[in-house]
């Protein structure tokens, strides 16, 4: 069984990957937690070591907006201002590196490292910009689509775990759950993918799934 999630920022960068393990202290949560809240000071930076989150923010008319997905090697919390505009959640039991912002800063000489912040803040605003041109001219079946591309691993016909559920994957795609759920029914009679229950499915053909998702 393949866990597959890539949506978010890699600490992989030499210098990144250094500081979070030299400066960085070893924290575990539980699924189901929140790790930092919406509006909340922004003084931790969380290397994502194993298991699964996601970040969202409550808009004003009560609806919930999802940021993005983060899975194993993901940097989570890093932002440009004084507070966190997305609340951060797990959403299996997570291991993680937690280094504070003020470390990071005193090792500001560092330019290698002061590169791989900057490029990472770089990476998150251009993911968020595509993210919104995406959901403004694509239809129901090419979000579904794509959005089933990214969690698998390319070409594989390999079981993967879905660690979202369908409300979280509506919210992130900008979709009713109802048209989630009637999208990937039709993928599946379809025979492009098969679904294991709610978390768990694989990629029958990837050659229609692609074209879909063109």
């Amino acid at each position: 069984m393949t866990h597959a999630l890539s949506n978010g920022i890699e600490f992989n960068a030499p210098a990144m990957a250094l500081a979070v393990k030299r400066l960085g202290v070893r924290m575990t949560f539980p699924k189901g937690v929140e790790i930092f809240g919406q509006d909340e000071e922004a003084d931790l930076v969380y290397g994502l070591m194993s298991g699964a989150v996601r970040t969202t923010r409550m808009l004003s008319d009560g609806r919930r907006q999802i940021g993005n997905f983060y899975s194993r090697g993901d940097l989570i919390g890093l932002t440009t201002g004084p507070v966190h505009r997305f609340s951060a959640e797990t959403l299996s039991d997570c291991s993680f590196r937690v280094v504070k912002r003020s470390s990071i800063q005193l090792h500001g000489g560092d330019d290698e490292l002061d590169d791989a912040i900057w490029e990472a803040m770089r990476r998150e605003l251009e993911q968020a910009q595509e993210h919104l041109l995406f959901l403004g001219r694509t239809s129901a079946c090419e979000r579904v689509a794509r959005f089933l591309i990214s969690i698998a691993p390319r070409n594989s016909s390999a079981r993967v775990a879905l660690p979202m559920n369908r409300q979280d994957m509506a919210d992130y795609l900008g979709l009713a759950i109802e048209t989630v759920s009637r999208t990937v029914s039709h993928l599946q009679a379809s025979e492009i993918i098969e679904f294991s229950g709610c978390r768990y499915f694989r990629v029958l053909r990837w050659d229609a799934l692609e074209l879909l998702a063109a």
